[in-house]
């Protein structure tokens, strides 16, 4: 059993991505059924879907994106608030992501969001990953 499965999700997207598949499977999670849904809506995926399998968990099938030369929408992605260090940020301090080219994915109160979103309705909380 992996014991952060934010981690394990980053890890196999930027495996897959760099390897050139077009889909790749992750176990399923409400927090990785955020981040997905953060990261389709800003453009960085193709889509995902929950596919419910034997097992009470189930997976996520997440749709990788690439551009027309074939580089993949996501050239960075790293995780910040680990299980041993956790990262909370007060909205005022939120991180600009390559000037705003970027995203940082925010767990709040209000469900996970980007820091754009985080910002225009004033909430903080824990800085999961950054995505650019």
């Amino acid at each position: 059993m992996h014991s952060d499965p934010i981690a394990d999700m980053l890890t196999r997207i930027r495996n897959a991505a760099k390897a050139g598949q077009s889909r790749v499977t992750i176990k399923a999670s409400k927090i990785c059924e955020g981040v997905a849904q953060v990261l389709k809506q800003e453009g960085y995926i193709a889509g995902f879907d929950r596919i419910d399998d034997a097992c009470k968990q189930g997976v996520l099938r997440v749709e990788l994106k690439y551009a027309m030369d074939g580089a993949p929408a996501i050239t960075e992605i790293k995780r910040i608030s680990k299980t041993g260090r956790r990262v909370y940020s007060p909205v005022d301090e939120l991180p600009y992501i390559m000037n705003g080219m970027g995203v940082a994915i925010i767990s709040t109160n209000k469900g996970i969001m980007t820091d754009s979103q985080c910002r225009k309705e004033n909430v903080s909380g824990e800085i999961l990953c950054t995505v650019s």
